[in-house]
């Protein structure tokens, strides 16, 4: 697990749309967390599967944006948005499973090449039947 310092960390609370009644226009409850990259110590492969998850979230700077706007108060929200930053960076950090190359069998070729002659078998003998 990565851990995620807290000057790598900037929170603004914004007006959020979405459930909360006239409160909605009044509170800004929703949670824009913004984390700089650079700053968490990545290595380069893990910085590379991260701002592939990431997609629009990340900006060319190196700064991941969330937005958090799910629940009707600041503590929740702030809370999500930190949950969803945790996640996106474990999913980041596990490795692609290595794909080992395997050849088919000396059985597998022969039944292969077996199957293709029977169809070629019947193919022929879909050709114009001949007077003969």
């Amino acid at each position: 697990m990565i851990a995620v310092p807290e000057d790598a960390i900037e929170e603004r609370f914004l007006a959020a749309s979405g459930p909360g009644g006239q409160n909605v226009n009044k509170v800004a409850t929703a949670c824009q967390l913004r984390c700089d990259v650079w700053k968490l110590g990545l290595h380069p492969e893990t910085y590379r599967r991260l701002k592939l998850a990431a997609g629009s979230r990340m900006t060319a700077g190196g700064t991941l944006v969330i937005t958090a706007r799910r629940y009707r108060t600041q503590e929740a929200n702030r809370a999500d948005a930190r949950e969803r930053l945790a996640a996106l960076l474990a999913t980041a950090e596990e490795r692609e499973a290595r794909r080992v190359k395997t050849k088919p069998s000396r059985a597998a070729k022969a039944r292969r090449v077996d199957e293709k002659k029977g169809r070629s078998a019947v193919k022929a003998g879909r050709g114009r039947v001949s007077a003969e």
